[in-house]
């Protein structure tokens, strides 16, 4: 029907006019060309409102090579009337628009007659009976964006229609229920969040939250920070509720559950380089120390197989290395919420099968409510199928800074990373820049989050759910050194046991006299005494096998024929690494000291210095 109107329509045109017509004309082809239809737009010509002499009457800069852009309706609307126009891309007001300006630049002059199948006398007197500006056609325009606003919003009225009582019996009972945000960016995701680890920990602990998670774009840079910093504050809660009560305060400190977790792109073939796909943004919690292996994993494949324009990862990369991790379907660019805006529900459908199927119980369908018209579109969709396919929701807030008075600090971040400017106006295109749609990714109090998200207690009860799927775990050890193949005469049977060391002190002592023998014409007291003093040194240090680690490759580097430097550094003053043959200078000739190098009353890993060729 409506194929047949337009076809009706066409027979009557003479002419093709549009703003940047090019790509409606070739959807419309397809569009003709599925039906089986003959194309008869070929044979029109196009007068199109969206060219370079449009754009040099505008001189609007920004434009490839150093050339003016192509105006917009908008910016055209604007350069003709001076007045803006407000009801951009709304249909009606759309068609109202281009054929507004197409007119006022022919009354202007900026069609050639040859353009316009006329004669140059036609052109006059088009100007000489049009005197002053052209006016608006009177189109009656419908707001469908705002008539679909206010459907949507009276869908979710008859679905939701909670009394003032019940919303505030939700909010009393959310009391009992802690606040925990899981979807947060710190200063490890470069250049896009203001967040300083430290503060992430400080803001979770002034508001009483039990746990909190990390969840950079991509990376886990900052995983061990964060731990580290979690088990810094939770080893003062103690200490702090002492003196909180000594001030006659509440001990209204609590101990803090860290979430090591990241924000994935995962496109669609994470090796292909020749599309660019940025994929959706999804998030991944470890429940334990095994996840964030997991995450680690994927992290480093994300950077080293998949980068391209992001690292990314695909869904082979997941289901190999899913085992306990939570996943949150993401912000409005994650697989879900995306396909629900931009594809169909049907196909956002089909999307949460499969991370319902990976991932079971452990999917978490994420909304978020930062106040934004998309966003509220989506969530009416998510809520339906979360209910519809058993997934629970969790509430979220999409985190860059820690205070709303900190979002322009962090557009300035944004412009910094763009290389914009703070004065472009934030959209898509040319002539706009990226910047977040509002001040409301920041990290909200539990009160303000209850408050956003009273109407769907659910969703802040099931935050408690995830948080005890959380095994703490620690990321700092001691340093892992390869272990060294010694010869089974050197070896203690005692070090299978406990993992002692004292097969590798005793070759290591073995070689070390060894090595003496070629340096020193005649191994003195004053030698045996220092090599003696360094060897307990060493022992006490717990690391013999980083000498003869490092003893074993430069032996084989100068075998091969590399060169190695004569040694540098506080490593010059040991005489065990002289005669190991690490380094060539003799600290006994010279005066060296080996306490600048390991000092038996400081315990520390030794560095060496080493140079190559």
């Amino acid at each position: 029907m409506v194929t047949q109107r337009f076809r009706e329509v066409l027979k009557k045109a003479k002419f093709i006019v549009g703003q940047n017509v090019g790509f409606d004309i070739n959807i419309m082809g397809a569009e003709l060309l599925r039906q089986g239809i003959a194309n008869e737009m070929e044979p029109l010509p196009v007068l199109d409102t969206c060219t370079e002499d449009t754009a040099q009457l505008c001189q609007i800069p920004g434009g490839r090579g150093g050339k003016f852009k192509l105006p917009t309706l908008s910016e055209l609307h604007e350069f003709l009337f001076d007045e803006p126009f407000v009801e951009a891309h709304n249909a009606t007001a759309d068609v109202e628009a281009t054929a507004r300006c197409f007119f006022e630049l022919i009354r202007q002059g900026k069609f050639s007659p040859a353009q316009l199948n006329a004669s140059p006398a036609y052109l006059k007197e088009f100007a000489r009976s049009h005197p002053e500006p052209f006016g608006l056609v009177g189109l009656e325009h419908i707001n469908f964006k705002e008539a679909s606003r206010k459907i949507r919003e009276q869908i979710t009225q008859d679905e939701r229609d909670l009394s003032h009582q019940e919303l505030a019996e939700n909010i009393a009972a959310l009391e009992d229920y802690p606040y925990v945000h899981l979807h947060n960016h710190s200063q490890f995701s470069v250049l896009q969040s203001t967040i300083r680890i430290k503060d992430l920990v400080q803001q979770t602990a002034e508001y009483g939250m039990p746990a909190v998670a990390l969840t950079d774009h991509a990376n886990m840079m900052g995983a061990f920070h964060f731990v580290k910093e979690v088990k810094a504050y939770n080893n003062s809660v103690e200490e702090r509720n002492r003196k909180a009560k000594e001030n006659g305060e509440e001990a209204r400190w609590k101990p803090i559950t860290p979430i090591i977790g990241c924000e994935f792109h995962v496109c669609e073939d994470h090796s292909n380089k020749n599309v660019k796909d940025y994929g959706y943004q999804i998030v991944f919690l470890a429940k334990n120390k095994k996840g964030y292996h997991n995450l680690a994993k994927m992290s480093s494949l994300a950077y080293t197989d998949g980068f391209y324009y992001v690292p990314r990862i695909d869904k082979n990369i997941i289901a190999r290395y899913k085992d306990d991790l939570i996943v949150l379907t993401g912000n409005l660019y994650g697989e879900v919420p995306s396909k629900i805006l931009n594809q169909g529900e049907k196909q956002a459908e089909e999307a949460l099968l499969w991370w319902k199927e990976q991932f079971g119980d452990d999917l978490y369908m994420e909304i978020m409510r930062h106040g934004q018209e998309d966003e509220d579109r989506a969530n009416t969709a998510l809520i339906a199928l979360a209910q519809k396919h058993n997934v629970k929701l969790v509430a979220t807030n999409n985190t860059y800074y820690c205070a709303k008075e900190d979002a322009n600090a962090h557009d300035i971040l944004l412009c910094v990373k763009d290389g914009e400017k703070q004065a472009t106006p934030i959209g898509r295109g040319r002539g706009y820049r990226y910047g977040l749609p509002n001040q409301e990714y920041y990290f909200k109090s539990p009160a303000a989050m209850k408050a956003l998200f009273k109407d769907l207690p659910e969703s802040i009860q099931n935050l408690k759910e995830v948080v005890d799927k959380i095994e703490a775990f620690d990321l700092a050890r001691d340093v892992l050194l390869p272990q060294f193949e010694i010869p089974d005469e050197f070896k203690v049977a005692e070090d299978e046991q406990d993992g002692g060391k004292r097969g590798e002190n005793n070759y290591l002592r073995h070689i070390t006299f060894e090595g003496a023998k070629n340096r020193y014409e005649t191994v003195t007291d004053e030698i045996r005494e220092r090599i003696d003093f360094e060897l307990a040194t060493i022992e006490n240090s717990g690391y013999p096998g980083y000498f003869l680690i490092v003893e074993d490759f430069i032996r084989e580097a100068r075998n091969m024929g590399v060169s190695v430097g004569p040694g540098r550094g506080s490593a010059a003053g040991s005489v065990v690494a002289y005669c190991l043959g690490i380094t060539n200078i003799d600290p006994l000739e010279y005066d060296l000291l080996f306490e600048r190098f390991l000092n038996p009353d400081r315990v520390s890993m030794p560095d060496i210095d080493i140079d190559f060729d």
